[in-house]
């Protein structure tokens, strides 16, 4: 029988975030735009996700008072720490959002500079600011200087293969006081396709002198722990490897610990399934859990058999107790 890996013991450690925030460990649930809702950050926290981000948040929106907007920062109840990822495209809306997000008391705030999405970039957020990463390092030092809270950043590698430019986006947002710096290795072009550049994390860590977060590609909790150890960040952000498999937190720290996997039951898994759909009915109400909930459940049938038939009667569902039924039945 093969022996179980030994792995380093420093690999699962707290980071701290600027001059004070102290996060207890240093694997996180990332910012998901229609996944990382209250309902989908409680369950990752119960499984051990140390810290997670809400959706991100448009900043915009946030300074017209948008009651939409400002639901989106509910905290679950089981979170005592997370951060809050905002969209901006100026440093005037940015600052502006400040008075409904300090109400949270998030640990820290984090800037989007990396979703593709053509509607965030038409607005000249996301990987639009990528392009001018001294607007950037603006938006960074104007909430730096409005707020005690860190401001971090989220960057891909550049817009696209010709235009590779996250080392110059980090130090000027480090320069205006960034207090952590994710790295999600691919370009604005490639958007989810193709293999992040992990050696691209190694050079950023290698760089700055404040924490680096690496994302991409972590769909096993073996990959995290590569990650780790491959490149020196200081932690991981897991993203689609989480939806449908809240466990994967549970998983990549039994791993680091022992070197084998935890066993985690068909029967686990799906009362994780049933437990988020209450979750969801409870924190955003029957109505409109029916709608979110349906990526999820199709997530968490993803390899059982008969799962193509599953999925067809999930996206069918117009009720709540449709989906459980479906999900007892599974368990019998």
């Amino acid at each position: 029988m093969e022996k179980p890996e030994i792995l380093p013991k420093n690999l699962l450690h707290p980071i701290k975030i600027g001059s004070g925030a102290t996060i207890s460990g240093n694997i996180f649930l990332a910012p998901m735009a229609g996944f990382t809702d209250a309902a989908f950050r409680h369950i990752c926290i119960e499984y051990g996700s140390d810290l997670c981000y809400t959706e991100m948040v448009s900043s915009e929106a946030l300074a017209r008072k948008s009651f939409k907007t400002k639901k989106i920062l509910y905290k679950a109840e089981n979170e005592t720490n997370y951060a809050v990822q905002i969209f901006s495209s100026s440093w005037e809306s940015a600052v502006a959002s400040l008075k409904d997000i300090i109400d949270f008391k998030p640990l820290f705030i984090d800037l989007n500079c990396g979703c593709p999405v053509p509607k965030i970039m038409k607005s000249g957020a996301g990987s639009a600011l990528m392009k001018n990463p001294d607007k950037i390092g603006e938006i960074v030092k104007a909430l730096t200087e409005a707020t005690d809270i860190p401001i971090t950043v989220k960057l891909r590698s550049g817009l696209d293969s010709e235009n590779i430019n996250f080392m110059k986006a980090a130090e000027i947002a480090v320069k205006n006081h960034a207090a952590m710096v994710c790295l999600h290795p691919r370009t604005k072009t490639q958007g989810y396709s193709g293999k992040s550049d992990w050696l691209k994390i190694k050079e950023l860590k290698n760089s700055i002198d404040v924490p680096v977060i690496g994302s991409g590609d972590l769909f096993e909790p073996q990959d995290c722990l590569n990650m780790l150890k491959e490149t020196g960040c200081d932690g991981v952000m897991i993203a689609r490897g989480a939806v449908g498999r809240p466990q994967i937190f549970k998983e990549v720290k039994f791993l680091a610990k022992t070197g084998v996997l935890p066993e985690i039951s068909f029967e686990e898994k799906i009362n994780a399934a049933i437990n988020h759909l209450d979750l969801a009915e409870k924190y955003i109400g029957s109505e409109i859990a029916v709608k979110e909930m349906k990526k999820h459940l199709c997530s968490y049938i993803k390899g059982i058999k008969g799962g193509a038939l599953i999925r067809n009667r999930i996206v069918h569902c117009n009720f709540m107790d449709e989906y459980k039924a479906i999900l007892n039945e599974l368990m019998k």
